[in-house]
């Protein structure tokens, strides 16, 4: 079925890959209030109650806490404009791009245990990018006169940094994006409508197939000198599976998603669970348009491979457990998830120290194992977003875990990506 219109999309993409969910519900130990206000977490408050009242979206579920502390639950709306089930923290939502610390997190676990490495050539595990071309004017056109050899490898530290200058074809502009499409490295369809923006190619059909025909491509920056939002976490997906010896579903789930008790976080939805599966929606000339409704979700099929970069759908609940057991260095609920080093290093600035001293990003702003790490006001904080709007951050100074969600999309619409951290540090100063 073929949607005719012409919207502009945002940053990045994203595709749900095959895996399960168990979807067992966990026993919530302290809600500040359902549905309402928590006098906590005011500017928070606020900024959610707004935005459903307005009806600018559908719903939106923000979970505050500190260290191992219980979490306080802020939640208006319904799953859907027109569905009568209110949101709350266990509502499922397409988090897309906040897979991203999950995967890395894994990545840096497998460093711990000696079967990879921080600065390791990814070409010891893909021999393909041993010897890649890089385009001469960036986003410029895929040709012999523009493009120069590489003048080092791409390591496992510029896929978790997006330094590697691999690009995701929707940031880039040029011939190297259509390249990107034709290639089918764009992990995914977002919605079985043919939306023009969203829907751009078939995927490859498997990791394997994904990396082979990326590395065919040409960069779009010397490695290790630029930050380019980019597929490379989703590359570094095949590197898990090759050091890990399992497929990267089974491994993040042996290894996070179980011990982390997130049993509602998957590559796919099962059909038992449709119910709680948010309305994804997109926003075209001040309308919220369905684009992947629950009864008919490209998420409850399975996708030809598991997307590290953007792939899982989760619930608030689940996620607040990711971002406590990070707050708990490791642990969660007396359970060593990850070792204290893992989340040490993956939290911190991970940036090479060849990145280009006047690069824009790094002004302002580090990065760890798949997530942003802040500067300044932020300092000590890590996280990342989703395209669809959510948001997931812990300071790891404080232990101040929060998160949010709602389900729209391109997220830059509304500003509420960069209103929610800042709302957030204007409660929390009150609590001092």
């Amino acid at each position: 079925m073929k949607l005719d219109l012409s919207a502009k999309i945002g940053r990045r993409t994203f595709l749900c890959a095959g895996g399960a969910c168990s979807g067992a519900v966990w026993a919530w130990p302290r809600v500040a209030l359902a549905q309402g206000f928590s006098n906590r977490w005011p500017h928070v408050d606020a900024l959610a109650r707004g935005l459903v009242a307005r009806r600018q979206v559908a719903n939106v579920v923000a979970l505050l806490g500190y260290g191992q502390a219980p979490v306080d639950v802020i939640a208006y709306g319904h799953d859907g404009f027109i569905d009568d089930r209110r949101s709350d923290p266990d509502s499922l939502y397409r988090i897309y791009s906040m897979t991203k610390p999950i995967t890395g997190m894994a990545a840096l676990l497998l460093a711990d245990r000696g079967l990879l490495a921080l600065d390791q050539p990814i070409a010891d595990f893909l021999p393909a990018f041993a010897n890649m071309q890089v385009q001469k004017q960036h986003d410029g056109p895929i040709s012999s006169d523009n493009l120069e050899p590489a003048i080092r490898a791409i390591t496992v530290r510029h896929l978790l940094t997006h330094t590697s200058g691999l690009g995701d074809g929707v940031v880039q502009t040029g011939p190297i994006a259509q390249a990107y499409r034709d290639a089918g490295v764009i992990p995914g369809a977002v919605s079985r409508l043919e939306i023009p923006g969203l829907v751009r190619s078939a995927p490859a059909p498997s990791l394997a197939a994904f990396a082979d025909r990326l590395a065919a491509l040409p960069l779009l920056w010397q490695p290790g000198t630029r930050w380019c939002y980019s597929v490379g976490i989703d590359l570094l997906g095949r590197i898990i599976e090759l050091a890990s010896g399992q497929t990267l579903d089974i491994f993040l789930h042996d290894t996070i998603i179980g011990p982390c008790g997130m049993d509602s976080s998957g590559f796919q939805v099962p059909q038992a669970h449709i119910g709680r599966l948010t309305t994804n929606y997109l926003g075209l000339m001040g309308t919220m348009l369905p684009i992947d409704l629950p009864q008919n979700s490209v998420f409850l099929d399975p996708p030809p491979f598991p997307a590290g970069g953007a792939g899982l759908v989760s619930s608030p609940r689940d996620y607040d457990r990711f971002l406590r057991m990070l707050a708990g260095n490791g642990m969660i609920d007396r359970v060593r998830v990850l070792p204290e080093s893992v989340v040490r290093l993956g939290t911190s600035d991970l940036f090479p120290g060849t990145l280009s001293a006047d690069d824009p990003y790094a002004r302002h702003f580090g990065f760890g194992a798949g997530g942003r790490v802040g500067k300044g006001a932020h300092s000590g904080t890590f996280g990342w977003f989703g395209i669809a709007g959510t948001c997931g951050l812990v300071d790891m100074r404080s232990g101040l875990r929060h998160s949010l969600f709602t389900q729209y999309m391109p997220a830059d619409i509304y500003p509420v990506q960069t209103e929610f951290p800042a709302a957030v540090l204007q409660d929390r100063a009150s609590h001092r």
